[in-house]
């Protein structure tokens, strides 16, 4: 089902919100936010890190190498498919896949650790790992973006320049499974102009935020 929430009127790029010690909770809440490559994902992940300062982000773990301008410990945290496997063995992780050749991984213990010490944190995973997280915290809001088009999404990911042809259409492919799935999550946005996606998902992670639990 999908769920749309507008509660509040905001100006686009609203200043950044400190936290109000009066509606600390007891436990943090997960969001995490999906969406095909190329539809602005992460271009909004750093929209909410902005706007709620205290918002944990939660860094992937990856096996892949790093492209130009990638900061290790920021964007991924860069390590060996021996190491990520040994990780697999273990129960590092509290979600995982292999996509395109490489693994990407969401450390358990880091989310157990913020979320017990009542801290909120961002997701940036696919809809693979939604589906895990969610079983193990059920309560995680789920936020998926959609492009305004596949026509558009297409043209961006060419438009980029950073994969090979047959990188683009095994992105394009995996494109469309995970927007054939959208309605697994609370709330799908059109990214189809970015003032205004920007302002509502700030409004619907605030939404929450807010919320006395």
């Amino acid at each position: 089902m999908t769920i749309r929430m507008k509660t509040m009127t905001e100006s686009p790029n609203p200043e950044p919100r400190t936290p109000n010690p009066a509606s600390a909770r007891t436990r943090g809440r997960l969001f995490i936010l999906s969406a095909p490559s190329g539809a602005g994902k992460t271009t909004l992940c750093k929209t909410l890190l902005a706007r709620f300062p205290d918002l944990r982000f939660s860094v992937s773990y990856t096996t892949r190498q790093p492209r130009a301008g990638e900061t290790e410990g920021i964007d991924y945290f860069f390590i060996s498919k021996d190491v990520f496997e040994k990780g697999i063995a273990t129960g590092k992780w509290a979600e995982w896949a292999e996509l395109h050749g490489n693994f990407y991984g969401t450390s358990a213990e880091f989310l157990d650790t913020a979320v017990s010490a009542g801290h909120d944190v961002l997701l940036d995973i696919d809809v693979q790992g939604m589906r895990q997280i969610i079983r193990r915290y059920p309560e995680a809001v789920t936020i998926f973006i959609m492009p305004p088009s596949f026509e558009l999404l297409k043209s961006r990911l060419e438009s980029r320049a950073t994969d090979k042809k047959e990188v683009i259409a095994a992105r394009l492919i995996h494109a469309e499974k995970e927007m054939a799935e959208k309605d697994r999550y609370r709330h799908i946005i059109v990214n189809d102009r970015l003032p205004d996606t920007e302002k509502e998902l700030i409004e619907i992670v605030e939404t929450y935020r807010v919320a006395v639990r």
